[in-house]
């Protein structure tokens, strides 16, 4: 648990990423239990409100736009959990590492593009569309996060469609 801890905290990194990590991490006067708490917190509202939206998706008229908006929150409510377990400045340091930074762009990318598409262009179809595109994106970035899970991927799909 301690290496854990060590790791999510950053302090088992490189000597010249320790010190701008360590500053931030005494800079923060949240406890190892309190960012827990956080943690979960964040993660169990983002995933509520994921499945809230796909409930309300059969509402009449406005569905769609509530399954949008809840679904959008609840991908943004469980990117920001991780950071209370990392610190902030050491996941955005992650989010831009050269193995996912593309993931990260298309992932807001597509966040911002499916809100647009709902209030601004009032397109449903676009808006599904781009919830779709996000989803995959957010899957692509976490699985960016586990060893090797990305080639596994790949290699499934080429399988299947030779």
């Amino acid at each position: 648990m301690d290496k854990l801890k060590r790791v999510l905290s950053g302090q088992d990194e490189n000597i010249d990423d320790v010190n701008i990590l360590q500053a931030a991490n005494e800079a923060s006067t949240l406890g190892w239990g309190t960012r827990v708490k956080g943690f979960i917190a964040c993660f169990v509202i983002g995933v509520i409100c994921s499945v809230l939206g796909v409930c309300l998706l059969w509402v009449p008229r406005i569905g769609l736009v509530l399954f949008i908006v809840f679904y959008t929150f609840g991908n943004l409510a469980s990117l920001v959990s991780t950071m209370f377990i990392m610190g902030p400045l050491k996941q955005l340091k992650r989010m831009c590492d050269k193995t996912r930074v593309f993931a990260t762009i298309l992932m807001l990318v597509f966040l911002a593009l499916t809100l647009c598409a709902a209030f601004w262009w009032k397109s449903n179809g676009l808006a599904l569309l781009f919830c779709i595109l996000q989803f995959l994106a957010f899957a692509w970035y976490g699985l960016s996060y586990i060893p090797f899970a990305r080639d596994a991927v790949i290699k499934m799909f080429t399988l299947c469609l030779k």
